[in-house]
């Protein structure tokens, strides 16, 4: 069996590269079919499931095609057992900076985000 760890870290950085280049096929490889989206920065709290978060990064203008520079960073990865772990990461997608707190399980051999719980951060003065 291979290291988790690295294992999960493929999966982000394929994570990071759906949201880049708004990739929905590969946003659906990293993500399972159940996993569900979510955050309290909005009133009332925004909860999507796949089936409704796929289409939204379908519509995006994607982060590559205007040129902007990545800001990807994987702050942390924890190991729950052998078929969870949470990843806290960090990326840039126009002019918001956000953290992403993910789920993962391994589901027959696969590690898949099962749950993504974001923050929008204020970006600092002269960041970027």
């Amino acid at each position: 069996m291979s290291d988790p760890t690295s294992t999960i870290k493929s999966v982000l950085s394929e994570y990071f590269d759906a949201l880049y280049f708004c990739d929905t096929a590969l946003l659906q490889k990293v993500f399972h079919p159940r996993a569900i989206y979510a955050t309290a920065d909005e009133t009332p709290l925004l909860y999507r499931t796949m089936e409704d978060y796929v289409p939204v990064v379908a519509r995006r203008q994607s982060p590559a095609s205007r040129g902007e520079r990545r800001n990807d960073v994987v702050d942390e990865i924890q190991l729950a057992g052998d078929n969870t772990a949470f990843a806290r990461v960090r990326c840039s997608i126009g002019d918001k900076d956000f953290v992403d707190l993910l789920t993962l399980v391994r589901d027959q051999g696969t590690w898949k985000i099962m749950a993504k719980i974001f923050q929008i951060k204020a970006r600092e003065k002269g960041a970027r």
